[in-house]
């Protein structure tokens, strides 16, 4: 079983852009409310800013907030005109329309490819960056050398930040193509090469799940008796890691890979 050690691959990543001009824009960065895991995120999005030498800026803003209210500022934001990239901090607080929100970012900002100009343009092959959750799957993908057109992938969970923009790209690549909710029977795992998940539930998949030599590329975050895990159950890993290709551990598997294609999607719209 390989461990994908996520923070080497996003320090190429890092490395990369480091080569490339600094943008001279700001990235500006939405928070609404006080959530712990947003605030972490946005953390180490900060962090990495730094380290480049990225211009971020973070705006926080008060939990009751009304939807027009946080459509408008992030349109000022975004309307900015050394503003060049905008990130909504998501989950919003659950009164909040998300999409209402999203769609105040121009499609040459949204460095998350949210809005429903950016996300019309990836899903009719047009845009010119990946979303970050896409991107982090093809640097996976393309550091391993595994060739999708041999591989039967199974992606759980739909949401719109990994599972619908990752099937979306998978379903044009591999040789078959899954899809399947946390709800769904999770039997059809046992045909899988690769397993994309990011349901959030965590510790919904168990190694027996899978199918001797599969490979995992989690996404879930979320505690299982009181320890880390993703979906992936991580508490098998140690007495069933023998069952699997390769696996991205949580923390520090895909997590550090997303911040860092998102900082390249600043880049690349800012070139």
């Amino acid at each position: 079983m390989q461990i994908i050690g996520g923070k080497a691959i996003a320090s190429d990543i890092i490395e990369r852009l480091k080569s490339r001009p600094l943008p001279k824009r700001f990235l500006g960065a939405v928070l609404v409310g006080d959530d712990k895991s947003s605030i972490s995120f946005l953390k180490q999005k900060e962090k990495t800013a730094k380290e480049l030498g990225v211009d971020f800026r973070m705006y926080r803003f008060p939990k009751d907030i009304t939807n027009d209210e946080l459509r408008g500022e992030v349109g000022k934001i975004a309307a900015h005109k050394t503003c060049g990239g905008v990130i909504v901090q998501l989950p919003l607080p659950e009164h909040l329309n998300q999409y209402y929100v999203l769609n105040a970012i121009p499609k040459e900002k949204d460095v998350d490819v949210l809005c429903g100009q950016a996300l019309g343009a990836f899903y009719v092959g047009r845009s010119e960056v990946l979303p970050p959750a896409v991107g982090t799957v093809n640097e996976i993908i393309s550091t391993l050398n595994i060739e999708l057109e041999n591989c039967s992938v199974a992606i759980v969970g739909l949401g719109i930040l990994v599972g619908r923009p990752i099937a979306n790209w998978i379903m044009r690549r591999a040789k078959e193509t899954m899809l399947l909710r946390s709800t769904s029977d999770l039997i059809a795992l046992k045909d899988a090469d690769i397993v994309i998940t990011g349901t959030g539930r965590a510790g919904l998949i168990s190694p027996d799940m899978l199918k001797d030599g599969a490979s995992v590329i989690d996404f879930g975050y979320g505690t299982v008796e009181g320890k880390y895990s993703g979906d992936l159950d991580a508490r098998e890993l140690a007495v069933r890691a023998e069952r699997l290709g390769f696996y991205t551990p949580t923390p520090g598997g895909t997590g550090p890979i997303l911040v860092a294609k998102l900082f390249e999607n600043f880049y690349e719209l800012n070139k």
